[in-house]
C-alpha cells in the first residue's frame, strides 16, 4: 500500500512511519511533518527520505498523488494552548487531512483524554466518550477532531499515556519534576493506569490498516493496567535515580492548588503554569480502559507494560 503518515516529525508519528516502512512490509510510506529534517525515528529504514513538509493546521494539501491509507498522528498535544490554537491544529487539521486524501482509509490517533477527566476513568468503554466537559483545550480539540470523522469509514484509536524509546514528552516531563530527591505527585501516583507502549500502538495501527479491518473506535493500551507509582519507581531506578522518593499530595489539595495557579496565570497573562488541573487529574485519578472491542474486532493482542531499555530512552 501507499500510506501517508502525518506528524512523522514527532515521536509517535515517526515510530509508526518507520515501522510501516520496513522493507518486508512492502509499503510505500510518505511522512508529513511541520519541521525539516525528516522522520524523528529512522532506525534501519532505507526510504525514510520520503518526507514532506506539511502543517495540517494551515490547510489542505495540494496533491494529485493517490494514497491507499492515512495514519493521522499530527496533533498539538499541549494542555495549556489557547483553545483557538488547539482547535485549528487538532480539529481543523483533521478535516484538512480527510479532504486532502479523498477515498483513503483513515486511521486517526485520538486519545483517552476525550473521556471525562473530572472523575476517574475506570475500565472505560468507547461509548463513554467524547465527554461534554473538559479540563484542557487539548481534550476538547481532540474530541472535536473525532467529530470531524463522524459518518466516515475511519478507524479511531484511543491510546493512553504512550511511552517508549523516543518519547520526548510524557516521561521526561515527569522526571523534570524531581526536586531535592523527591517527586511530588497527586496521591503519590498510587492509582491504576492503562499505559500504552509505543510498540503496542504500532501493532494496533497495523491491524487497523489490514484489508477488511473493521471501522469504528477502539481503546488501545498495554495488556493490563498497572499501578503508576510502581512504574515510575522502576523508571527512576533504570535512570539511576533510586534515591528519589515519590511524595504523596492529596488529590483535592493538588487540584485546588492547580486551579489557583491556572487562575493566576490567566489573570497575569504569564506563560505556562508549572502545574495544571488536567495534569493533576491525569496523574492522581484512575485511568483504565476496556480493550474488549480492540481484542475482539481488530484481533489486538497487546504485550504487558515494559520498561525494557528505558535506561537508554
Amino acid at each position: 500500500m501507499r500510506i501517508a503518515v502525518t506528524g512523522a516529525s514527532g515521536f509517535i508519528g515517526g515510530v509508526i512511519a518507520s515501522a510501516l516502512a520496513m522493507p518486508e512490509l512492502d509499503h510505500e510510506v510518505i511522512g508529513y511533518g511541520r519541521t525539516p529534517g525528516g522522520w524523528s525515528y529512522r532506525s534501519h529504514v532505507a526510504n525514510a527520505s520520503h518526507y514532506r513538509i506539511w502543517d495540517v493546521a494551515r490547510g489542505r494539501l495540494t496533491t494529485d498523488m493517490h494514497v491507499d491509507a492515512v495514519v493521522h498522528c499530527a496533533a498539538l498535544a499541549d494542555d495549556w494552548a489557547p483553545l483557538e490554537t488547539a482547535m485549528r491544529a487538532n480539529s481543523e487539521g483533521t478535516r484538512n487531512v480527510v479532504r486532502s486524501f479523498p477515498g483513503a482509509r483513515i486511521v486517526h490517533l485520538s486519545t483517552s483524554s476525550v473521556y471525562d477527566a473530572f472523575g476517574p476513568t475506570v475500565n472505560a468503554v468507547e461509548a463513554e466518550a467524547p465527554a461534554t466537559r473538559f479540563l484542557s483545550s487539548y481534550s476538547q480539540s481532540k474530541a472535536a477532531a473525532e467529530a470531524q470523522l463522524v459518518g466516515t469509514e475511519a478507524v479511531i484509536l484511543r491510546p493512553h499515556a504512550v511511552y517508549g524509546a523516543g518519547d520526548t514528552t510524557l516521561l521526561p516531563r515527569l522526571l523534570a519534576g524531581i526536586r531535592r530527591g523527591r517527586l511530588s505527585l497527586p496521591e503519590g501516583a498510587a492509582v491504576e493506569h492503562s499505559l500504552t507502549h509505543i510498540d503496542n500502538l504500532v501493532a494496533a495501527v497495523m491491524l487497523a490498516l489490514e484489508p477488511g479491518a473493521p471501522t469504528g473506535v477502539f481503546n488501545i493500551g498495554d495488556d493490563a493496567p498497572v499501578l503508576l507509582s510502581e512504574v515510575l519507581t522502576e523508571l527512576l531506578a533504570k535512570k539511576g535515580r533510586s534515591d528519589v522518593t515519590l511524595h504523596r499530595i492529596p488529590y483535592a489539595a493538588a487540584f485546588a492548588f492547580a486551579s489557583a495557579v491556572e487562575l493566576g496565570h490567566r489573570m497575569s497573562g504569564r506563560g505556562r503554569p508549572r502545574v495544571t488541573r488536567y495534569a493533576v487529574s491525569q496523574l492522581g485519578l484512575e485511568r483504565t480502559l476496556d480493550l474488549t472491542a480492540a481484542r475482539q474486532q481488530l484481533g489486538y493482542r497487546p504485550r504487558s507494560t515494559s520498561l525494557a531499555g528505558a535506561e537508554r530512552w
